[in-house]
């Protein structure tokens, strides 16, 4: 079989693309007004800040998961307010949402075009975001982190430490420390990249939600799929490297599942990846949990999207002749023997409005 050789590729600077978007111009602040919401979604979305409230109260997990249009439309302070003032315990997305806001980081600016760049064969071919991203998974799995640790991690040191070939190539160290030490070394090599101290400045830090759930210590995960991002195109991607970071993240959010008895999930915008890692850790939480003679149904999982609201899931699953039947994320979370429902609203109004209410009820309760 036959490989593509991503070296003989030609590779831009970032600045050199246009970027459809300025996060100091599109970050919405947790404070900002939104839209007044109808009593039927009021009424929801304060059930929703109580259900928080207590999961909060009784240690359990509110776990915020989030598609990477939730970045691109300015969220990231709000997704940080909410976990620096501890109302959420982890935070997960998928590899798009970890380039966004990377990128916002480290130029202010992101998107691109992607039919006019793919048809000047140009699409995702970013010099900085490939090599940097993949260099900090490289680093993280090496280190032990995971994949929106390692992120979260360069972005707040404004940099990273490369090892020197001596190091990855001593024998005392773990057996899976050597296997990611040697794709490093390879890596190393190739790139002629010098040990010591890398400086990759952020200026735009404040603006990422991975660097503040790092600096918090809040589990923040990313859930990619393999050839899914811009950075598998970059020829300094190794696979290893990405799937060990994602492994872990993997595990850390089925650990966060664990704890999800009278607990609450929030899906905002994820009609793939929420759902279906949600559908595996749940399976093997309830597996572990099973075992102690406990169980992780006494739970309320609340979905937020944009397509429209035909069906009441609290009723169960609608008959197959009905279009709500074919919204297949609804249809996952209705099978996980949890308290559901789906509410149609701009990820924007949802956010800013569940924070305002958790705030409002912290101040009645002081």
């Amino acid at each position: 079989m036959k490989y593509f050789d991503r070296y003989k590729m030609e590779f831009y600077p970032l600045s050199s693309r246009k970027s459809k978007v300025d996060i100091e111009e599109t970050s919405i602040a947790p404070n900002s007004m939104a839209v007044p919401l109808p009593e039927p979604v009021n009424s929801r979305m304060e059930t929703i800040a109580d259900e928080i409230i207590r999961a909060k109260n009784k240690g359990r997990s509110v776990i915020l998961t989030f598609g990477a249009h939730t970045i691109k439309n300015g969220l990231g302070e709000v997704l940080a307010a909410l976990a620096e003032e501890e109302w959420v315990t982890h935070l997960a997305t998928n590899g798009a949402g970890v380039i966004h806001d990377w990128e916002f980081a480290f130029q202010g600016l992101s998107s691109e075009d992607v039919r006019e760049n793919v048809n000047k064969g140009r699409f995702g071919t970013w010099e900085e975001t490939g090599f940097y991203i993949n260099l900090a998974l490289m680093n993280g799995a090496y280190r032990g982190f995971g994949y929106g640790e390692a992120i979260g991690s360069m972005i707040t040191a404004n940099g990273l430490e490369i090892p020197t070939e001596s190091e990855l190539m001593t024998t005392d160290i773990p057996l899976w420390k050597r296997a990611a030490a040697s794709d490093y070394l390879e890596l190393i090599q190739a790139e002629k990249l010098k040990p010591g101290w890398m400086e990759i400045k952020h200026p735009f830090a404040d603006f990422s939600i991975q660097a503040r759930a790092y600096k918090k210590g809040t589990p923040f995960t990313s859930h990619p799929m393999f050839g899914h991002d811009i950075i598998y195109t970059h020829r300094a991607n190794r696979g290893a490297a990405v799937g060990r970071c994602a492994e872990r993240d993997f595990l850390a959010f089925a650990d966060s599942i664990s704890n999800l008895e009278d607990g609450v999930y929030l899906s905002i915008g994820s009609a793939v990846m929420s759902p279906m890692i949600f559908e595996k850790t749940l399976s093997m939480a309830r597996n572990t949990a099973l075992r102690k003679n406990k169980d992780i149904r006494n739970c309320s999982i609340h979905v937020v999207d944009l397509q429209e609201e035909t069906w009441d899931w609290s009723r169960g699953e609608p008959p197959i002749d009905n279009p709500a039947y074919y919204l297949r994320f609804m249809k996952t979370f209705n099978r996980m023997g949890c308290r559901i429902d789906y509410t149609s609203i701009d990820n924007r109004d949802f956010l800013l409005h569940l924070y305002r209410k958790l705030k409002n009820k912290r101040t009645e309760s002081e």
